[in-house]
């Protein structure tokens, strides 16, 4: 059966990309519609339209500050009725004169007149227009988080020596989580206020990290994203170095803790090297990494829970979890993540098991996913490049997992299935009844889930309410990512 794609331009129209995202999900989800995506018509999205074929021949002539509405039907009808929705979506009834509460600025400079005690910028546009926009909020004496992706490592180089020139800090770009003055921003939670500090390179681990501190009695002075290249190479830990000299003189906070992959080792040196001449104490977490080169003032940390732990002195999470399990079967463990940190903390708890694991996103030990043999517990980033090309992250819409996840639960070979739900804002409204709705379609006899929910209970989710619905499900919930990779080897080992 042949499906209709078509095609809607609207020119100079802007909308952010998680908005965007959203949208084009509550569109595909309609009756007769296949796929459906909003995109901003960069060339890079153009092209992910076509892969997607949602590109007809009219949106090819789209420019970059268009926006693109695609969607493939069963039927001209079903899309234009598709087409109708959205529009009526994106056109919503503008306030009438004098009505300028609900006005919002358009460009940085209505903006600051808004809001002139500003001194942080948010930057949500499509990648080869990140830099730029930030570059205009540090020219306004602005630090600048940049959630896009997308930008040349050469371009964020560059504007991060830019910004260091300024005295000013450059988030990302790829920065998915930050904590300043106790506001959450993009994906992040709703944390008590403390004396510890979080500098990350990564956005799940952050909230991990975090959300693991608040909910044990700490608090959290700021926790500040630097991007997933920041300690490459090519970047050489600019905001990282950045970070820890404003967190190092800020009285408000005590411990400092570092979250990344294992930096280049040139870059590990001068951040060890900075952190040694703090008076402070930290906690080194390297995932995938070791204790090599921590000086006296730093401790290292293998997990996220671990370098939680660290951080509150010793208190241990989770002590009362005792979850009443049997070994179901041997097979291997399936791990189906939105988070990609969390994705590697649970690769390495199973490396330490003695597992062999392989993964879209392979740590340190680990074999990449194509070369998975019969005995490979399967760990897979759901929220990386190849699975989100044209979609909302798995975070935004859960259903990015269910196709996986239903032949997960088919596959007799599969001794524990291995989930997280990570919620706070941004995140999906209910990702543990989205889960749950797919569990019922299938029998008690599928393998095991084991899952862990990363936010807090002062997050609009609610994590308690999360955790209930799981269990509700057949769910077995554990207090942390780290300890819910241990239950499903415990399951999958009989």
């Amino acid at each position: 059966m042949s499906e209709f794609v078509l095609n809607e331009i609207r020119k100079g129209f802007y909308l952010d990309s998680v908005a965007l995202m959203r949208l084009s999900r509550a569109i595909a989800e309609r009756p007769g519609i296949t796929e459906a995506a909003l995109m901003m018509g960069t060339p890079s999205n153009r092209q992910i339209l076509a892969d997607a074929g949602l590109l007809a021949e009219n949106g090819a002539s789209a420019q970059g500050n268009d926006l693109i509405i695609g969607i493939r039907a069963e039927s001209e009808g079903n899309a234009r009725d598709a087409l109708r929705e959205a529009l009526a979506q994106l056109e919503q009834p503008r306030p009438a004169a004098g009505e300028t509460e609900s006005w919002k600025p358009r460009t940085l400079r209505a903006a600051l007149r808004l809001m002139p005690d500003a001194n942080v910028a948010l930057i949500s546009v499509p990648g080869e227009f990140a830099a730029a926009e930030a570059r205009k909020a540090l020219n306004h004496g602005l630090h600048a988080m940049i959630f896009s992706d997308n930008v040349p490592v050469a371009k964020e180089r560059a504007l991060k020596e830019e910004a260091r020139a300024l005295g000013r800090l450059v988030m990302g770009p790829d920065c998915g989580t930050a904590i300043i003055g106790g506001v959450p921003l993009a994906f992040a939670n709703r944390v008590r206020r403390g004396e510890i500090g979080v500098i990350g390179a990564s956005g799940t681990g952050i909230q991990e990290v975090t959300s693991l501190i608040s909910e044990a009695g700490g608090g959290i002075s700021h926790a500040v994203g630097v991007g997933g290249r920041d300690l490459n190479q090519a970047v050489g830990g600019i905001t990282t170095l950045m970070a820890i000299d404003a967190l190092d003189a800020d009285p408000a906070t005590r411990h400092i803790v570092l979250i990344s992959k294992p930096p280049h080792p040139d870059v590990a040196r001068m951040v060890l090297a900075r952190v040694a001449r703090s008076t402070k104490p930290f906690t080194v977490c390297f995932l995938g990494g070791n204790d090599a080169g921590m000086p006296a003032n730093a401790r290292f940390a293998g997990t996220l829970k671990a370098a939680a732990e660290a951080a509150l002195g010793g208190v241990v999470i989770g002590t009362g979890f005792k979850p009443s399990i049997s070994p179901s079967r041997q097979g291997i463990v399936a791990g189906l993540y939105s988070g990609g940190t969390l994705c590697a903390e649970a690769q390495i708890v199973l490396l330490r098991n003695g597992r062999q694991v392989a993964s879209n996103a392979a740590v340190p030990g680990s074999r990449p996913l194509t070369e998975a043999n019969g005995s490979s517990d399967r760990i897979v980033d759901l929220g990386a490049d190849e699975y989100t090309k044209g979609r909302p992250h798995p975070m935004i819409d859960p259903s990015v997992r269910d196709d996986m996840l239903r032949k997960t639960l088919e596959d007799p070979g599969i001794g524990a299935i291995l989930v997280d739900l990570v919620i706070g804002f941004g995140a999906h409204i209910d990702p543990a009844g989205h889960l749950a709705s797919i569990l019922s379609e299938f029998g008690p006899s599928h393998s095991p889930v084991v899952a862990s929910v990363t936010g807090t209970e002062e997050d609009p989710q609610v994590r308690s309410w999360q955790i209930a619905i799981l269990k509700n499900a057949g769910v077995v919930v554990a207090p942390s990512n780290e300890q819910a990779a241990e239950v499903a080897l415990a399951l999958c080992q009989g």
